[in-house]
């Protein structure tokens, strides 16, 4: 099965008429995307672009052979004419199924959004799913990557189009249903001008999993593309406001049963911190689990062969320790944060760690790092063998681990000795837990650079 796009962008294309965007200014080339329309076979047309026909034929391909066009979305972009000879177009009812008589069928998935997504099934068994702009599945997914009550093929899709930059938690729904997996080729479609086009764009995209193509690309349904490589340790560094959050909770927005470690706690009695953590929650997806906790090695140890299940960490017993799920963090009643006794599908989701510097100041508040006597009487070395723990942890995790820290090493010097040492042991912490990564990233003004993977 063939399925090439004729756009690939928003319903008012990219760039938007009149729009002054630096993103709009610069997607010119490859980056100019028309709104988004599938040609299937040369058969089955999905949506309309601008000038659909002369699309079509900049590909490659012709429209008279369609015998059937259909709509996923009501169209909020420039005004679409209808080419002469093509059938008008038309929607199938949620639920329902569309034979035709080239051998596809085309089965209409419910989203949550007014609009419809398209299962379509080839003569030879290929699967592709094909969601509206802003959609997600509306209800819950099947693992054969139906939606529940509904018909079609079993098994994940082969190939699913959707909107992953705007809606990244409709392709997380689906990976935890088993309707994607590490196989299903994922295109990100609907593109507008949210993110700055050319590598960036790219970037973002790779980041969970998923690429984009040009207008006019034909993609072989089942054929075997090379998935881009997700890094399983990831280390997060910036300054403060920098942006370094906000990189590290997109790189795991499209992946399911995250569980978000906070290491900063409460405060009792501090305003400006109860609002930076009301931030953070806001900004998290609901279906995160939080754990707030400074005692890392468990987490990290868990679901690893051989590790010693709910083995006492270095902070069993410190009062606010324990694992914290409230419920519009966690998503509701019944999704447990971790710790000891929770599921073993817990001990395998992503963990998002925010952040290391928070962590180091737990630590040396414990072993009497800020004091001089106490640090050289034994403070060093307890010290030490604390972010040792930590960073062998790391190296041997089997889970996916994205982890934020601070960058302190370039600013003004301390004044005094426990600021100065504070700057030292981060620096010499970020240094060998990134050292156990395969990618590490610098977050300036919001933009990402990357140091390795």
């Amino acid at each position: 099965m063939d399925v090439t796009l004729l756009g690939t962008g928003a319903p008012q294309g990219l760039p938007r008429p009149g729009c002054p965007c630096a993103a709009c200014a610069t997607a010119v080339g490859d980056e100019a995307r028309a709104a988004t329309a599938l040609l299937v076979d040369g058969a089955l047309m999905i949506d309309l672009t601008p000038g659909p026909a002369f699309a079509a034929a900049r590909a490659g391909q012709s429209l008279t052979g369609v015998r059937q066009v259909l709509l996923s979305h009501p169209h909020d972009g420039p005004v679409m004419e209808v080419p002469a000879g093509l059938p008008q177009p038309g929607r199938v009812a949620d639920g329902r199924e569309l034979a035709l008589l080239d051998g596809h069928r085309v089965r209409a998935v419910a989203v949550d959004i007014p609009g419809t997504g398209y299962e379509i099934s080839g003569a030879t068994g290929e699967r592709l799913l094909y969601l509206p702009p802003g959609a997600a599945p509306a209800g819950p997914v099947n693992g054969n990557g139906r939606t529940a009550g509904g018909g079609g093929g079993t098994g994940p899709y082969d190939l699913v189009l959707l909107d992953v930059l705007e809606r990244p938690d409709a392709l997380a729904k689906l990976r935890a249903s088993g309707a994607v997996d590490a196989a299903t080729d994922v295109v990100a479609v609907h593109i507008d001008h949210d993110v700055p086009p050319g590598p960036e764009l790219h970037r973002r995209l790779a980041a969970v999993g998923a690429r984009a193509v040009p207008d006019g690309s034909t993609l072989v349904v089942g054929e075997f593309h090379a998935v881009p490589d997700l890094p399983r340790r990831t280390l997060v560094l910036g300054g403060a406001r920098s942006g370094k959050s906000v990189e590290a909770e997109r790189r795991l927005a499209a992946f399911p049963d995250v569980v978000y470690v906070a290491t900063g706690g409460t405060r009792d009695g501090d305003q400006d911190w109860a609002q930076r953590v009301s931030l953070h929650r806001e900004r998290r997806p609901g279906s995160w689990r939080t754990v707030e906790t400074c005692d890392l090695v468990p987490l990290l140890e868990a679901g690893r062969p051989g590790a010693e299940a709910g083995r006492p960490g270095a902070d069993a017993g410190r009062p606010g320790a324990e694992a914290e799920a409230r419920g519009t963090e966690a998503g509701g009643p019944g999704l447990d944060a971790e710790g000891p006794g929770a599921g073993r599908a817990g001990e395998t989701s992503p963990l998002l760690i925010d952040c290391l510097a928070l962590w180091l100041t737990h630590v040396m508040d414990e072993v009497g790092a800020w004091d001089d006597a106490t640090w050289e009487a034994g403070g060093r070395r307890a010290l030490r063998e604390r972010t040792d723990a930590l960073v062998a942890a790391v190296r041997h995790t089997h889970r996916t681990v994205v982890a934020v820290s601070n960058e302190v090493g370039s600013g003004v010097v301390p004044a005094t000795a426990a600021g100065r040492r504070f700057r030292d042991e981060l620096g010499r912490l970020n240094a060998a837990f990134g050292a156990e990564c395969e990618q590490l990233l610098l977050v300036v003004a919001g933009q990402a650079l990357a140091l390795r993977g």
